[in-house]
């Protein structure tokens, strides 16, 4: 008895449907007799090619080039066209792909005898199968024009030569590949040129002192008087929760700038009022190790209230058996706490915890509202606390090198990037239920 179906098409090509799908796009649902279906995709295909086929070509040529008549090409405008024109190949290419395979698809099934849907079986299926990607793609689109493009900007910024002197359209850029990285990292040439290599040396140093110090005084700050709160022979506790809240309540940067009022060196609080009682005067301004030094003090008040309220709801939820338990046992109180609190505390606050870190790590507010980053240094063009995101502002607004801080940013973001994937993969937290 024979098994073959009656309406299959042996001699239904689908590597013929591939191929004129990729010379054209429809040409394969064309073949298939799919007519609706490949008269769209032509239409889609014709119009995109008459429509923005030349703003393609022209930010093609610009990325490539970055204009070639200075005072006229604008080095910029083209590279943000070139960007541009290399998302719209990408939605192109995407789309492209799809209708290979819907081509393939269907001429398979008409090969093999199957079925195929009419063109509004097909419609009705793919918005009852994909009508969440329907509402996605709008936000995916805005994502990659708001988000990926500036992204890529800056990314290509770092590898002109887009600097104070030579800015367009007077001048022309140039890609210059990993010279502004050789720069920070090696140095180039002699004399003032290694001022580069000093200040990122001096600033990223300072940057992992700052992150370190400042974020563990807070989370240690914020852990002991957690600890001290919770213990049962402390009343009042409402009351000194709320106390120890209030700094967490005041807006971050009234807090700073009243901060460094109290911190001037001719009229601050802390010179005239307080360290004046034992003769002493301490350039907070001046000097950029006193500055520093106020800059974490002033951290860990700013951080400590939102570790202590973290760290106050995980030792509530702890329970007091396993510490009864450790009572039968005989275990001593910093055993407890090492076998028991610890554990769990950082257990639950991993992530919030290497977010403080990360968070300090760019933590612009307080280091340009404190001091604007100074005092200045000399033989470096930044200041003595500038920190790397600060840096980057004062390189952008103020001396308008713009392609070395684009390359700090895009050092910055890998760094906080890796370090930040690095740690939640290493923590508990990150893991999949059941594997942990």
């Amino acid at each position: 008895m024979s098994t073959a179906n009656p309406t299959a098409k042996k001699n239904h090509n689908p590597k013929l449907a591939v191929i004129l799908s990729i010379l054209l796009a429809g040409l394969g649902q064309l073949y298939n007799r799919r007519y609706v279906k490949g008269a769209l995709f032509i239409i889609l295909e014709v119009s995109f090619i008459l429509t923005l086929g030349q703003f393609i070509n022209y930010g093609i040529w610009g990325i490539m080039t970055l204009g070639t008549l200075a005072g006229t090409d604008h080095s910029v405008f083209l590279l943000i066209y070139g960007f541009v024109s290399l998302i719209l190949i990408a939605f192109a290419i995407t789309l492209y792909i799809a209708n290979v395979k819907d081509a393939k698809r269907d001429a398979i099934r008409l090969r093999d005898g199957e079925k195929t849907p009419t063109f509004r079986q097909a419609a009705k299926n793919v918005w009852d199968t994909g009508f969440p990607y329907f509402f996605v793609t709008p936000g995916l689109v805005m994502l990659v024009f708001i988000v990926v493009l500036p992204l890529l900007f800056t990314v290509a910024l770092a590898f002109t030569d887009y600097t104070q002197y030579n800015q367009p359209p007077r001048n022309l850029l140039s890609w210059i590949g990993f010279e502004n990285f050789g720069r920070l990292f090696f140095g180039s040439g002699t004399g003032d040129s290694n001022i580069w290599q000093d200040t990122f040396i001096s600033v990223f140093t300072w940057t992992v002192v700052w992150t370190v110090v400042a974020t563990t005084l807070q989370i240690a700050l914020g852990l002991f008087l957690a600890l001290l709160v919770n213990d049962p022979r402390i009343k009042f506790k409402r009351l000194i929760r709320t106390i120890l809240i209030l700094p967490w309540a005041v807006p971050a940067f009234v807090t700073i700038l009243v901060f460094a009022a109290m911190f001037n060196d001719r009229f601050g609080a802390i010179n005239t009022d307080v360290l004046a009682m034992f003769d002493l005067a301490i350039p907070w301004l001046q000097d950029p190790f006193w500055t520093r030094i106020a800059l974490i003090m002033i951290q860990t008040w700013l951080g400590f209230p939102f570790v202590f309220a973290l760290f106050t709801g995980i030792l509530q939820s702890i329970s007091k058996d396993w510490y009864e338990a450790a009572d039968v046992d005989g275990a001593s109180r910093m055993q407890k706490f090492k076998s028991i609190t610890l554990p769990h505390v950082l257990y639950a606050t991993a992530p919030l915890l290497i977010m403080q870190y990360a968070g300090n790590f760019n933590n612009f507010n307080i280091i340009y509202l404190f001091n604007e980053g100074g005092p200045p240094v000399r033989g470096q063009n930044a200041g003595g606390t500038d920190i790397l995101i600060s840096w980057v502002f004062d390189l952008t607004f103020e001396l308008n090198q713009y392609s070395m801080a684009a390359a700090i940013t895009l050092i910055l973001g890998l760094i906080v990037t890796g370090f930040a994937f690095f740690q939640f993969r290493r923590t508990r937290s990150f893991k999949e239920e059941g594997n942990i």
